[in-house]
């Protein structure tokens, strides 16, 4: 009997015992932070950059809301009274600094932001939102189509309102692709407004097509469809390499550009995690991830070097305000839209 009181008190204070390690260590799991992180990245980006994050900041798990850039851009505005985002990590910069000037980012400037490259910060002291990677537009020209009709390679911007590329060129519908409108953007800033449009009006005499998407009119200017594509430099790069015979032409007046950004929703109730991600987006292992995908990276010590990709492309893009972009996009698509909508391709 004796013996059995033992056994059973020891059992007792086992279990007693394993429940005091379950309390204490169940606060240790309570601790971990969500973040909820808004985005605009690609579907086949978002683990590799979860688990990388995470990994580094294992008391942190990143709960992704994923969208095209659009989308994105409109429910920020939405919530901006109620936000339920944490962070932007992949958004548009002209998106993400429009947020700004509205007052719905919590300034800060990571840890280390000073090595990035000054294109790829918001010129704010602190900063509002750091860049992440670049997507540029270029002229992709089809040297085997330009060879039987005797075309000329255009060396500009200018070029392309030449009569003998008439109905050859195919570019991004800005009213509907980024690409789209960082292109018309960049003509108006580098040649002003009223020359820019005068500009549009001369190109479009030679435009076949306006075309819902940013790839699609080097791939067609690939393929031999069109002569002139005016499109992503990513996608020119990756048609050339795999073997199509065009040129990726840099115009001498410069290149329009996009950044894709970061920055730390106003409001968060987890700034601390969301100053961790900040901070860890513009070190060079996630410089390292972006540089997977896109040529142009924010970090200098980063050197994307895509097979085909030109190498005047970085030198050749335009000083850019993001800020301009993202306050008159809405004026200028309504004006493109009513001048040239009519030779845009049907939606799908």
């Amino acid at each position: 009997m004796i013996g059995n009181n033992i056994i059973r008190r020891a059992a007792l204070a086992g279990a007693a015992a394993v429940a005091m390690v379950g309390l204490a260590a169940a606060p240790a799991f309570a601790q971990k932070t969500k973040l909820t992180v808004y985005t605009a990245l690609e579907n086949d980006q978002l683990d590799p950059f979860k688990k990388a994050f995470e990994a580094d900041n294992p008391g942190i798990e990143i709960a992704w809301v994923r969208d095209s850039t659009g989308v994105v851009t409109a429910k920020l505005i939405a919530e901006k009274d109620n936000p339920r985002a944490d962070v932007i990590w992949g958004l548009a910069a002209s998106s993400t600094a429009l947020f700004a000037t509205m007052g719905m980012i919590e300034p800060y400037a990571p840890k280390g932001v000073e090595a990035l490259k000054p294109m790829f910060r918001s010129g704010k002291t602190p900063d509002t939102w750091v860049g992440m990677d670049a997507y540029l537009s270029l002229v992709c020209f089809n040297t085997a189509e330009g060879k039987k009709g005797n075309k000329p390679v255009p060396a500009s911007w200018a070029d392309l309102t030449k009569p003998e590329y008439k109905d050859s060129i195919v570019m991004p519908n800005p009213a509907s692709s980024g690409t789209g409108y960082l292109t018309i953007a960049a003509w108006l800033q580098i040649m002003g407004e009223e020359a820019g449009w005068k500009y549009m009006d001369a190109l479009h005499q030679n435009i076949a097509q306006y075309i819902h998407s940013g790839s699609a009119p080097c791939v067609q200017a690939a393929k031999g469809e069109r002569l002139i594509g005016i499109g992503l430099d990513m996608r020119g790069a990756s048609e050339k390499t795999k073997g199509a015979p065009i040129d990726l032409i840099v115009p001498k007046e410069g290149l329009g550009w996009e950044l894709e950004a970061t920055a730390i929703v106003k409001g968060t109730k987890n700034l601390d995690a969301a100053k961790k991600l900040a901070d860890w987006a513009v070190t060079k292992k996630a410089n390292e991830l972006y540089a997977k995908t896109y040529a142009v990276v924010a970090l200098p010590d980063v050197k994307a070097a895509p097979v085909n990709y030109p190498v005047n492309a970085e030198p050749g893009m335009i000083k850019n305000d993001m800020e301009w972009m993202a306050k008159n996009r809405e004026r200028i698509l309504a004006e493109w839209t009513k001048r040239y909508d009519g030779k845009s391709a049907p939606k799908k």
